[in-house]
């Protein structure tokens, strides 16, 4: 399998909640991926668990939200890099980086102090990737 060289930022689509041109911070010092989400609720669908929440994919336009809704695959104690440790949930979604997509879990979280509103980790780079931390955006949309 070809691997896809990455930069330590790249920008993504999350089609399955609707978001495009997401800029993500590549860290491969995480285990697990993580979204910064506000307003984020529990509910049922059809009596199955989920998760409601907004973002803001755009952090020089706040004004811009999406409204996501996604069922919740696991809840996890997820150790922050503060060393904060904290309950999470887990979503399942698909991560489209240029034409290549494949599916990623992401934990959610208040990330409001970070710079990037997304992580990917380790576990969703797999062995697919190829990270090269001098080099951003190297992933053409």
């Amino acid at each position: 399998m070809n691997k896809i060289i990455i930069g330590n930022l790249e920008a993504c689509d999350l089609p399955d909640l609707g978001i495009k041109d997401l800029q993500v911070r590549i860290d491969t010092g995480a285990k697990t991926s993580a979204l910064h989400v506000d307003n984020l609720k529990r509910i049922k669908v059809g009596g199955r668990p989920y998760v409601a929440f907004d973002l803001h994919p755009d952090v020089y336009d706040l004004e811009q939200i999406v409204h996501c809704k996604a069922p919740v695959r696991d809840s996890r104690r997820i150790k922050s890099s503060n060393g904060e440790v904290e309950q999470r949930c887990v979503i399942a979604t698909t991560l489209k980086l240029g034409e290549h997509e494949w599916p990623i879990e992401l934990t959610l979280s208040n990330r409001q102090d970070m710079t990037y509103l997304m992580l990917l980790g380790r576990e969703a780079m797999g062995d697919r990737v190829l990270v090269d931390p001098s080099q951003s955006f190297l992933i053409n949309g």
